[in-house]
């Protein structure tokens, strides 16, 4: 099991954290001595996550805050709130998202539901909280991607799946793509400024959680089951390991900007963390910035030529 380094006296911001790898993030960065302010969509949900966690870890600092990442209006409120605060953010760690939902949906903004949730609404959070992250001593960003990012490809002829006949596995794959560039863009970036910010991306490889059923039943009355017998030819892990390659890429002293993290077992789903080429289409620096350009221009979010100051 990975080792969260001591985190007493860190701010970590982390997404999704009402359940899966962000609840499990939580807690552990939360028992490693950090406050940990789990962003989620379902304060309901996230206030439950944190009743459990101190059930079991009463010392935990743990709060809830409201984000919807697939309303650009709610990023811009939850961001407005942390900068209130004016508390330096050590970490942020863009965890949350949605999988292949079964038709094509959008989001508040218009934009298709996984472009919009998994990358664009992160793109937002994260340049508007730059200014707070590059405040801290050793500011980090991780950026939760996925295997599937493989697949992906970005067509800036058709970002929201409008002309094309959609898919939900291929859209969810673009969205990591886009994660993955966001990742490698930031810490470009933070390179040519000079700021000390790393940025790291991770994958879970194949972790067992709501993840693969939630996206599925969207828009549907009845959840849908995921067969998982069809995959039993498929090596898969609990949430605690599946965890861990987005841990490390927040916390190890031995990650590195423009780091990818994963599984290093079989077929790279399970096992224990180890350092993942990023895809060859993720290491295109030309689509990174132009896909970085759009995003300001579809959010309305743009990095100003100040550090750090959307």
């Amino acid at each position: 099991m990975y080792a969260v380094p001591d985190q007493t006296g860190k701010l970590v911001v982390v997404t999704g954290a009402n359940s899966g790898t962000g609840k499990e993030a939580a807690r552990r960065l939360a028992v490693a001595g950090a406050h940990v302010v789990m962003a989620v969509r379902a304060v309901g949900k996230g206030e439950q996550a944190r009743a459990e966690i101190l059930a079991q870890h009463p010392d935990a600092r743990l709060e809830v805050r409201h984000v919807d990442l697939a309303n650009l209006a709610s990023v811009r409120e939850f961001a407005e709130g942390l900068q209130a605060d004016r508390t330096p953010i050590d970490v942020l760690i863009n965890n949350a998202g949605v999988m292949a939902p079964p038709t094509r949906m959008t989001t508040a903004d218009g934009f298709e539901l996984q472009f919009g949730s998994n990358y664009l609404g992160p793109f937002a959070l994260t340049v508007r909280l730059l200014p707070l992250v590059l405040a801290a001593a050793s500011p980090r960003v991780a950026t939760m991607s996925s295997g599937l990012a493989n697949y992906g490809r970005i067509r800036f002829d058709d970002l929201q799946w409008e002309r094309r006949r959609y898919s939900p596995n291929f859209t969810y794959a673009q969205s990591k793509l886009a994660d993955l560039m966001l990742t490698q863009h930031l810490a470009g970036i933070a390179a040519q400024r000079g700021w000390n910010l790393i940025s790291t991306a991770a994958h879970p490889g194949f972790t067992r959680t709501n993840l693969q059923t939630a996206g599925a039943s969207l828009g549907r009355d009845k959840p849908k089951r995921i067969p998982y017998n069809s995959l039993r030819m498929l090596p898969s892990q609990e949430v605690g390991l599946g965890t861990e390659p987005l841990l490390y890429a927040a916390t190890s002293p031995d990650a590195v900007s423009g780091g990818y993290y994963g599984p290093g077992g079989r077929f790279g789903l399970v096992g224990p963390t180890i350092t993942v080429r990023p895809p060859r289409r993720a290491r295109d620096a030309a689509t990174a910035a132009r896909l970085w350009a759009e995003s300001e221009h579809l959010t309305g979010v743009a990095l100003s030529t100040e550090a750090g100051r959307p």
